[in-house]
């Protein structure tokens, strides 16, 4: 005779419901921008399918050519082969609605540092998506318990902070807020274990941990620059052989994007009130005057399509 079922049986945590294979089957990720390509690619490169949201057709194709020519130069450099390109392209579905994320369990925003954007963000997703799916901000300055108050699930928010390279750095930060449920935790650390990342538990504050950590050097080295005490290539240099570090700040900080690294200060000044975070000068007559870095092949150090550095610059 066939044991009775007990009520408590059926009271199995969400954790628990989601072990096995198909914890992670379907993952939404909004923004196809430099971070938004770099997650959508090491997701599905883990062999889970990724549901990819931009707010209109244009940018949708602009960024998927983006992400292909970005895994063209990998597969140049024989870090990545066609078929794994084919692979991973074949499980990167695209659509301009949010709607379409209602079956994900997990969506990722990668938009712009804009709190009003990512605030209705949320909240359009949550009027139409699974009420216990959690929403991950892939924010690196933005006040993540603010964020949550304007959902209907504030223990279902969480950040990931990814850094750029998304496909080759192998460090994230979890990111919790002040409502974060454990469970959440749990499951988004799983999940970036399943997609190759270490991740590192970080308890929300202005500029997390690597953010606050690098800004600093970053901009003292474009004072050291702008004061004329060495060349670029040469402060570069010193801090790669000096401390070990695979790339200079300058170069770091054209990777990153001039613009992108120039907010991120402005922010953490404004939170902070420290002066270590009051922006170089020379960074944003950089920005004024559109020498962005990589993505438009001129900053601290000119570059060709693929990213590689052509020559140390003066600006």
């Amino acid at each position: 005779m066939a044991a009775k079922l007990k009520f408590e049986d059926l009271q199995t945590p969400l954790l628990a419901q989601r072990k096995g294979k198909d914890d992670f089957s379907l993952v939404g990720v909004i923004g196809l921008g430099v971070m938004g390509q770099g997650i959508a690619e090491t997701v599905a490169g883990a062999g889970i399918e990724v549901m990819v949201v931009e707010k209109n057709d244009k940018t949708l194709k602009a960024g998927l050519d983006s992400l292909s020519k970005a895994m063209d130069v990998e597969i140049k450099r024989w870090s990545k082969t066609a078929s794994e390109k084919r692979a991973v392209l074949s499980r990167i579905k695209t659509t301009t609605n949010v709607a379409d994320l209602k079956n994900c369990d997990i969506i990722i925003e990668a938009i712009d540092e804009n709190f009003e954007a990512k605030r209705q963000l949320i909240e359009a997703f949550y009027s139409v998506g699974k009420e216990d799916a959690v929403f991950i901000s892939n924010t690196a300055t933005l006040n993540l318990t603010k964020l949550a108050e304007f959902s209907k699930r504030p223990e279902r928010i969480i950040g990931m902070h990814f850094l750029n390279p998304v496909v080759s750095v192998p460090l994230v930060e979890i990111v919790r807020a002040m409502k974060t449920s454990d469970e959440t935790y749990k499951l988004v650390k799983r999940f970036a274990q399943r997609i190759g990342k270490t991740p590192v538990e970080v308890f929300e504050y202005p500029g997390f941990v690597t953010t606050r950590v690098i800004l600093p050097i970053l901009n003292e080295a474009m004072h050291v620059l702008m004061e004329g005490i060495a060349k670029a290539d040469d402060i570069d240099t010193a801090l790669r052989l000096g401390y070990g570090m695979p790339t200079g700040p300058l170069e770091m900080a054209d990777t990153m994007g001039l613009d992108e690294v120039l907010m991120w200060m402005e922010t953490l000044f404004h939170e902070l009130g420290e002066p270590r975070y009051r922006p170089c000068p020379l960074l944003r007559r950089m920005v004024r005057e559109g020498k962005l870095g990589k993505k438009v092949k001129e900053g601290f150090f000119k570059y060709d399509g693929d990213g590689k550095r052509l020559n140390g610059a003066k600006p």
